[in-house]
């Protein structure tokens, strides 16, 4: 015990270990933020320069900016409804609303110390519950994921506005989106029209910034005179009420986060996603209709996102699966260092959980530190007029696209989907959708092969499977529940029940 705790702590005495976590955490906020640099982007190249490091070094600076970054997505989502990253698209649906109302500071602030709890729960969990948790994420099979993706899609419902047929069109155009470029299984191409340029799909980074970001700009165009909302930033700090009132919600949205964030290839989107939904369905009167500036869609998914970073070291750290894209890298950051991420590191080398349980809970510290510092300067952005706004918000959506890859491709694909997206606005679509399509569909397209290959393409069987297994009864009851919910007899009856009796 006394062992562990040592090693607990070491990246907390040790102050190179501190700085590096203290630096990583600071980078990771505003990487995150900016629209484009992902957090996986940024672990993978930090690999490259930390390659010839001690491995506590590397995993230290690793951490912060995993950390850091997942949370500042969220602050261009607040400010500019550009989110940051995938993570932070639920978070924009109250968030800039929020801002636009004038309190882009308590919302900044507010997201910050909710993403503070949901991070302590993951590494909470992490810690107590790894192997209990990682043997639960072993259970799911390919018709389990498949089964996953599509509760994921009918959380379109949460997003579409006042109108669900809107939504579900939206989503699936996004999966139609998806589905383009070589197929997973057979590399052939798929909706390519013979175009190299859509061999290897279409980015969704590049779409979602466009969607978000470039059409937002469009439609600003429309408020050109507008005169811009002073931003409320006299406490950035939440009052205790405030944030005791959304605690137990928060609560809830980090134990979501934590299960998703452990399945292998989810990850903080569609643990925020099925947080907001969630909160969306169990909070009765919130602060604003949710789309409008509820406090509460804006808690739950920075909440569950957050808590999905200490889920996504689950697998890795006790199975070698990773639970995300960012766990992917860290992986092979690990086999980097001579070390073999699995059960037997567990094992072998029992030090390294504590010291990455550790380092995660400084990492959180700082970033309610740092999270909490700026926002003043954050807040000017959205005070600017919008003659000075608009060119803003295209140039940082122009850069972020093309730093992805470098490619300007990505560029005119992300400028075509602005367009597309400004239309949809127009006509009364809503954006997130698509986005949820076209990061969900794939994944739906390979676990239903995997699923059909798994019974030897025996349909029968498949059935059978799906409905003796208890897992998957359980996530067919929860489709069924989010399907039923979304229909007009479901609202007829919550308007019932919400009538006063005579």
């Amino acid at each position: 015990m006394n062992e562990a705790l040592g090693y607990f702590l070491l990246s907390w005495l040790d102050p190179s270990l501190l700085l590096l976590t203290a630096a990583g955490t600071l980078a990771g906020i505003y990487v995150g933020a900016i629209p484009g640099l992902s957090v996986t982007m940024a672990a993978a190249i930090l690999i490259s320069f930390t390659f010839s490091w001690e491995v506590n070094d590397a995993l230290a600076l690793i951490a912060g900016v995993f950390t850091g970054g997942v949370y500042g997505g969220s602050r261009t989502a607040i400010l500019l409804n550009i989110p940051g990253a995938p993570a932070a698209i639920a978070t924009a649906l109250d968030g800039y609303p929020l801002a636009k109302r004038g309190e882009a500071g308590i919302a900044i602030g507010l997201s910050t110390v909710m993403s503070v709890v949901g991070g302590f729960v993951g590494i909470l969990a992490l810690a107590v519950a790894a192997p209990v948790i990682s043997d639960f994420a072993l259970l799911f099979a390919p018709r389990d994921y498949l089964l996953l993706a599509v509760m994921g899609l009918l959380l379109v419902g949460s997003m579409s506005g006042e109108s669900l047929a809107k939504g579900l069109y939206a989503g699936a155009l996004g999966v139609a989106l998806g589905m383009v470029g070589l197929d997973p299984m057979t590399a052939e191409g798929r909706f390519t029209f013979g175009t190299v340029q859509l061999m290897g799909g279409i980015p969704y980074v590049a779409a979602m910034i466009g969607l978000f970001g470039v059409a937002e700009a469009l439609v600003q165009l429309h408020h050109r005179h507008a005169i811009p909302v002073k931003q409320k930033v006299a406490r950035i700090v939440p009052p205790w009420k405030l944030v005791r009132k959304y605690l137990p919600l928060s609560l809830r949205s980090s134990v979501i986060g934590v299960v998703i964030g452990a399945l292998p290839g989810t990850g903080g989107d569609i643990a925020a996603l099925m947080a907001y939904d969630q909160a969306k369905r169990t909070v009765k009167n919130p602060s604003a209709p949710f789309g409008e500036g509820a406090y509460e869609g804006l808690v739950a998914p920075e909440t569950a996102n957050n808590a999905a970073v200490g889920g996504a070291y689950i697998p890795m750290l006790t199975l070698g699966i990773p639970g995300d894209a960012v766990t992917a890298v860290i992986i092979g950051a690990l086999f980097i260092h001579g070390l073999k991420p699995g059960p037997m590191l567990m094992i072998e080398t029992p030090h390294l959980f504590w010291f990455t349980v550790g380092n995660l809970t400084l990492a959180n510290i700082f970033l309610l530190v740092f999270g909490l510092t700026g926002i003043r300067a954050f807040t000017k952005m959205v005070e600017c007029p919008p003659s000075v706004l608009i060119p803003l918000i295209l140039v940082l959506s122009v850069v972020g696209t093309y730093a992805i890859q470098n490619s300007v491709v990505d560029v005119y694909f992300m400028l075509g989907f602005g367009i597309f997206g400004y239309l949809l606005k127009m006509y009364g679509f809503q954006v997130g959708p698509v986005v949820l399509g076209m990061i969900l569909g794939p994944m739906m397209d390979v676990s239903w092969r995997r699923a059909v290959i798994s019974v030897g393409d025996d349909l029968g069987f498949f059935l059978e499977e799906m409905f003796t297994s208890p897992l998957s009864l359980v996530l067919i009851g929860g489709m069924s529940f989010l399907l039923l919910s979304q229909t007009p007899l479901a609202g007829w009856l919550r308007r019932r029940k919400d009538q006063p009796r005579t």
